[in-house]
């Protein structure tokens, strides 16, 4: 890892004074500063405050067992479905489960079919969501995405696809799907679907940023 000038790790910490050889620490210190001391876009020094460290088990390697199932990862023989193809999807053990965090995912070179024309749409999707147990591991859903390539569905259909076969993997304290299409015959769509489990907070999470996720 490069070691950068006091200097240099000032500036990219928008303010937290870290001394050269703590950059490991840079991106949790930033975050903390922006989410407390946030003042005009600016981070304020007395808002850099250490974060609780980091519990032997989280920083250890995930060993053998932890990786069990997960196939595709590091794989050379990789086989590119071009239809359909949830079975592709793997998942794995989330270890921060004591702590709530999003993961994003954007897929800029989506493609699938017209169902009635055959026709190729274009899009980027946008998949956001809260872990519990289980995680999508990258590789498997990048598989899943391009098998739908020669997939005839409707956009809408791709999102809330998408979304559900997501929510059987893993079943997720949450999760978004958002389908910005390339428009056809002058006419843009962008679907948008959600989940939060029933009767906890995100489901209530869920109907707020289902009714305000696109509001001008």
């Amino acid at each position: 890892m490069p070691r950068y000038s006091a200097a240099v790790i000032r500036r990219r910490g928008a303010g937290c004074f870290l001394p050269a050889g703590s950059l490991h620490l840079l991106a949790v210190r930033t975050s903390i500063c922006y989410k407390v001391g946030h003042v005009s876009g600016r981070a304020s020094k007395a808002a850099c405050t250490p974060v609780s460290p980091v519990s032997k088990e989280a920083k250890m390697s995930r060993n053998t067992e932890e990786l069990h199932g997960i196939t595709l990862l590091g794989n050379q023989k990789t086989e590119y479905r071009s239809d359909y193809a949830p079975e592709v999807l793997e998942a794995f053990d989330n270890k921060h489960q004591g702590n709530d965090y999003f993961v994003k995912f954007v897929c800029p070179e989506f493609t699938s079919l017209c169902p009635m024309t055959g026709q190729p749409d274009f899009a980027t999707i946008v998949i956001r969501y809260i872990p519990d147990v289980k995680m999508v591991e990258s590789k498997s859903l990048k598989l899943y995405l391009f098998s739908f390539r020669n997939h005839g569905d409707f956009h809408e259909d791709c999102v809330n696809v998408i979304m559900k076969d997501l929510i059987a993997l893993m079943n997720p304290k949450y999760i978004e799907v958002f389908g910005e299409f390339t428009p056809r015959g002058g006419i843009a769509i962008h679907p948008f679907a959600n989940y939060g489990r029933p009767d906890t907070p995100f489901a209530e999470l869920a109907r707020e940023r289902l009714f305000k996720h696109d509001m001008q």
